[in-house]
């Protein structure tokens, strides 16, 4: 009797680590939402303070470099357990301006 109680308990706590079709998994997005149309607004010279308008507060400040900031968000989808990134890191002079910007989005030219 003792052997079949041990049995079940231990095809219960397996069964707990097995995936189980048709179970709904949720999508966990992680850091800033980066779009086109912000960083389309970007110019240069533009403040911190205008950049943290349009972008948000960074994800990343760098502790050695005040200058650069970065930006990133990352999607991992529940249903297909794919994982996308996306990123832009911003640079700024001396006085806060805004210099340049590289990463996998680039401003539109207008």
């Amino acid at each position: 009797m003792q052997k079949v109680l041990i049995s079940v308990i231990a095809a219960v706590l397996l069964a707990g680590c097995a995936e189980f079709p048709g179970v709904y998994k949720i999508d966990i997005p992680q850091g800033n939402i980066i779009t086109q149309e912000m960083v389309d607004k970007l110019r240069p010279g533009m403040t911190q303070n205008q950049v943290r308008y349009v972008m948000g507060t960074p994800l990343i400040t760098d502790s050695f470099n005040k200058n650069r900031w970065d930006y990133l968000y990352r999607l991992k989808s529940g249903e297909t357990g794919t994982t996308s990134q996306e990123r832009i890191q911003l640079t700024f002079d001396d006085e806060g301006k805004l210099i340049g910007l590289s990463g996998d989005f680039r401003p539109n030219p207008q």
